[in-house]
This record gives structure tokens, C-alpha cells and sequence, in this order.
């Protein structure tokens, strides 16, 4: 049984089945062992955490723009599930029409992974997604973010960060990259997904070096503009992480009541689009 009553929406996961879906021939990098996470497994973590809605976030890991493992797990989730694309930058706006229809809501920038270069040029893809409505998932770490200003800047995309922007600890809050997110914060231009903090702490759960980031975050975006997620099934994690304990986090990173249910459920219900049930 679920530990709390809370309703919750997981904002970051993934779906990889090579089984069913084999990795593209030239990927970077093949996930193995526990990385292994089909849609079935997906079910199963959700039940037992309380989990009523899921965010799947398409990898390049593995996959790279084959969306297959996606598709087939928005066709089976009865509406459960929405997905974030990895796309060629000159998608057309018709692929994205269709995208859009089997419930892709957005599109995923990955610079820790491709680099900042990668996506320079990609104002009509931006275009393309203000004017369908559809969201830029943008993963930067350190100073990338930066980089992606005058893009931002000069678009109205709706714009969510993943994995508190990647800040580095040690740097402290004061670091240029946190800073200009913390900006967009204040000014209502983003959303933030605060998750995937194996990805950027120096320390094993509970991550006691990024708390004072999360409470930044919370203060500049509110809770009405903050979402979680597991980054479930933990690619490259650099030891063992259970998603019980990962949850159970946010007690502490979010202790009032109020403003957690707004960030597990009622603030991705309405960013994102999911249904009441």
C-alpha cells in the first residue's frame, strides 16, 4: 500500500525494453541490468508508491529519436501517461502534429548529453512548439543554461528544466548557471522539475548538498511551478537508489503539506495536462 494518501504524478521516468525494442546500433550508451525498466515494471512502481500519473521522457540513451518504447507505453497507459520526444531539430510541424495527438506533449533538449552546440539554430523548432502549445523540456547543467538564454529569451515557448538546472554544490548559490534560473523563476518564464539529484549532489541519499538548492527553487518558482520526479530507472546512477526512500525525500524538501501536494500533484495536473483520476 501507498505510504501516505497523497496523490501523486511522477514528472521524470523512462521506459527502456530491449527486449521488445532493441537499442539503435550506434548508441552512446546501452542500458543494462536494473537500467532495464519496461512499461510493465513502470506499473508496477507506481502502484506500490501511490504514483496515479507518470511524465515518460524519451532517452537518448539506447534510443536516441527511435520513440518506439514511448508510443507503445502512451498507447497502453488508458491515459495515465504523457511523454516528452527526442526529435531531429528540423522536425516537421506536421511529425509534431502527430506526436502531439498520441500524447507527446513536448520536446526534450539534452546538453549534458549532446552539448550545448547541438542545438544552436533551433528557433523554428521553438517556434513550432509555442504555436502547438507544446512544452521545451531543457536539461543543462553548471552554466549551460547560459548558453540557452538568448534562445529563451527570444521565444514563448513553455519552458520546464529538469533536475534543478544541474547546479554544482561545491560552487555554491551563488553560481552564474543557478542564478540566471533562479531569474526565471521570478519572472514566471519556467517551470522546474526538481529530480534527478543523484545526477548533480556529491553525496549518497538523502543528497544533504542540494537541499539549500531545492529551497531556493521553491522560493523562486513557488510550488505552483515546481513538479517532481524519480529520473526512474536511474541511468548511470553512481550507486543503488530505491524509489521509495527517493520519495520519501520530499517529507523533508518540502515539509509543508500544502505546498508538497501542489508539487507531487496538483501543479503537474495542470502544467502538464493529466486527467482527475
Amino acid at each position: 500500500m501507498p505510504p501516505t494518501d497523497e496523490p501523486r504524478i511522477d514528472c521524470h521516468c523512462h521506459v527502456i525494453d530491449p527486449a521488445r525494442f532493441p537499442f539503435e546500433n550506434e548508441t552512446i550508451y546501452r542500458p543494462s541490468g536494473p537500467e532495464i525498466a519496461p512499461v510493465e515494471n513502470l506499473r508496477r512502481i507506481m502502484a506500490q508508491h501511490g504514483i496515479e500519473h507518470a511524465l515518460i521522457v524519451g532517452t537518448n540513451s539506447g534510443y536516441g529519436t527511435d520513440l518506439s518504447p514511448v508510443l507503445e507505453a502512451l498507447a497502453r497507459g488508458n491515459g495515465r501517461f504523457k511523454g516528452i520526444a527526442v526529435v531531429m531539430n528540423d522536425i516537421t510541424m506536421a511529425e509534431l502534429v502527430r506526436l502531439k495527438a498520441l500524447g507527446m506533449i513536448g520536446v526534450a533538449f539534452n546538453a549534458p548529453f549532446h552539448g550545448v552546440d547541438h542545438y544552436a539554430g533551433t528557433a523554428d523548432l521553438l517556434r513550432k512548439l509555442a504555436d502547438l502549445d507544446m512544452i521545451l523540456n531543457l536539461q543543462v547543467r553548471a552554466e549551460q543554461l547560459l548558453s540557452f538564454l538568448p534562445l529563451i529569451e527570444c521565444s514563448t515557448v513553455r519552458l520546464v528544466v529538469d533536475h534543478c538546472g544541474r547546479p554544482v554544490p561545491e560552487a555554491g548559490l551563488a553560481q552564474p548557471g543557478f542564478q540566471a534560473l533562479l531569474a526565471l523563476g521570478r519572472a514566471g518564464r519556467a517551470s522546474v522539475k526538481l529530480s534527478g539529484f543523484s545526477q548533480f549532489s556529491g553525496q549518497s541519499h538523502p543528497y544533504d548538498d542540494i537541499t539549500a538548492y531545492v529551497a531556493a527553487l521553491l522560493e523562486a518558482f513557488t510550488p505552483d511551478r515546481c513538479v517532481w520526479g524519480s529520473d526512474w530507472p536511474f541511468l548511470r546512477a553512481p550507486e543503488r537508489i530505491d524509489y521509495g526512500p527517493l520519495l520519501d525525500l520530499m517529507d523533508t524538501l518540502v515539509p509543508d503539506a500544502p505546498s508538497r501536494r501542489k508539487v507531487l500533484w496538483d501543479t503537474p495536473r495542470r502544467l502538464f495536462g493529466f486527467g482527475a483520476g
